[in-house]
Formats: structure tokens, sequence, C-alpha cells
């Protein structure tokens, strides 16, 4: 869309005749002959102005860099508001009609509506009063993400930590992490459902055994006689970690690294 002419009146952009036919690539005769057969669709002072007489001659003096012949030789002139070229477009109904009227919303008419100026004193102090309430809000907005940023640090880098490591750790270290006894946080696992113990050695149950949380690690000891004897220890993998530093918090249960 070729650029248009600016043109105001009545403290708001509008178009002339000429102007709209063009934006839509039709005539002036058929927006002038729509505008006829259609008059009931239309309302003076929403949809457009027709200006003559006195009220013509004070715009035409007022548009003093306009060498449009439709204005300048014009005994009497319409000009379409936003509301009134949206009317048109809807008439036509073609497709260019449709594309240049979303065109003529996101620049023609939309620059005068972001850069207006308040035009009385009122008319001021209400828009200062909004953007000071806009100002305000914004400031409890970002302070409100600012402390769940900070409330969720702690876990970031808690979990950052358990992502990092790569081996497999027993009941005893991840205990330490919350400041607990193997036994006391092994016992809580029981509680919480997660394992059992055969033969001192703690278990999942079998809703956990297949998801990869931990691994058997088997040792060999000999006794005072020298027979040598296997241990198998349960260890927990990263991934077990995590399920674990989940299940916890969600019963009230943090590593010391997260506690106020």
């Amino acid at each position: 869309m070729q650029e248009l002419q600016v043109i105001e009146y009545s403290n708001q952009r509008v178009l002339t005749t000429q102007q709209l036919a063009e934006v839509y690539e039709t005539s002036e005769t058929n927006i002038k002959t729509n505008f006829n057969r259609n008059k009931e669709r239309f309302v003076a002072g929403k949809h457009y102005y027709v200006l003559k007489g006195d009220d013509l001659k004070e715009f035409k003096r007022m548009v003093t860099n306009s060498n449009d012949p439709s204005i300048k030789f014009a005994s009497i002139l319409y000009l379409w508001t936003e509301k009134g070229a949206d009317r048109h477009c809807k008439i036509l109904d073609t497709d260019k009609a449709w594309e240049q009227f979303d065109n003529l919303e996101d620049t023609y008419f939309k620059v005068k509506e972001m850069f207006e100026l308040p035009r009385t004193l009122p008319d001021a102090l209400r828009k200062l009063a909004d953007e000071v309430e806009l100002n305000e809000q914004l400031k409890i907005e970002n302070k409100a993400k600012d402390e769940k940023i900070e409330e969720l640090q702690p876990k970031a880098e808690y979990c950052e930590v358990i992502l990092q490591t790569k081996d497999c750790l027993t009941a005893s270290q991840i205990a330490k992490d919350y400041g607990y006894s193997a036994m006391f946080f092994n016992n809580l696992l029981h509680d919480l459902g997660v394992q059992y113990k055969v033969n001192k050695q703690w278990l999942l149950y079998s809703q956990y055994s297949d998801l990869g949380y931990t691994e058997s690690d088997t040792s060999y000891r000999e006794d005072r006689r020298g027979v040598s004897h296997a241990f198998t220890t349960t260890k927990w993998t990263q991934k077990g970690r995590m399920f674990i530093y989940n299940l916890l918090k969600e019963h009230g249960y943090l590593p010391l690294c997260e506690r106020g």
C-alpha cells in the first residue's frame, strides 16, 4: 500500500473518497454508489463526515499542504473514519479490500492512536495516573517473579549437583544431604512404600524396580578362615536420586541446602 497523505478531522485520522478508492483499488464512483445504496448502514459523525460551506472552507484552510484536487476543488467533501472504511470494505467484500483494510488498521489508523497526546489537563492527569498504576503493577509482578526465582534457586542448585554426578551413591551418601542417618533414611523410604529389606539389603517394590532408580553392587570379602563371601549392596542412580528428591519434597523433607 502506497504511503497515504495524513488527513485529520475531529481529532482522528480520516480518508477522502479518492484515497479510499485508491487503497481498495476501485473507483470513486463505485465508493459513492455503494454509499448511496447502503446509506442506512452509515452514521454521520461515526462512519463519515460530510463537509460543505464554511466547514469545508475552514477544513481547506487547515489542510494547507494538500495539493489533492479532490480536496482543493471540492464543493462537498466526504471524509471516512476507520469505522467507515471498515463498512466500505465489507460492502466491497474483495480479497484486496480486506487485505488493504488490515493494512490501514495496522498502520494509518493505529499510528495516530499510538502517538496521540492528551489535549486537556484532565486527560493528561488520567494518562499519568494510568501509567503510574501500570508501573506499580509491573513492579509488583517483577518482585513476585524475583521472589519465585529466589525460592527456586536452592532447588536448581541441588538438582544441578544431581545432574552433574554420574556415579551411583549409597543410601548413606544421599542421607547425608538431608542430615539424616542411613538407618533413618532407609526406614523413611520404607514407610513411604518405596523399598523393603531382604537379608540386610534394601530392595525396591515392584512398581519402582524397573525404572532404573537403583543398581546392585556386589563385593567379596574373606572371613578369618579365608572363605570368600559375596555382599550385595543397593546403590542409587542419579535418576533414582532425583526421584527421592521429588518424593521427599512432596512429604515436606528438603535437603539441607534448601532449608530456610
